[in-house]
């Protein structure tokens, strides 16, 4: 199916078709890139040092 194709349908079969996507997703093994675990190893770090500095939804949403 092409994108053009896609941009055409309405919205309901295109929230069919995401649907089915998301399905077929859940039965494939999709692993994570190995920078994940690197990246998330210095998240947690910063965290138990009190370093890591938090922001809530709305400053979030306003591009802080």
């Amino acid at each position: 199916m092409l994108a053009t194709e896609i941009k055409r349908m309405p919205v309901k079969d295109k929230l069919i078709l995401m649907e089915e996507i998301w399905d077929s997703l859940r039965h494939e093994e999709i692993k994570s890139p190995s920078w994940h675990k690197d990246v998330l190893g210095e998240r947690l770090s910063k965290i138990n040092n009190g370093e890591a500095k938090f922001i809530s939804i709305d400053e979030l949403k306003m591009g802080r």
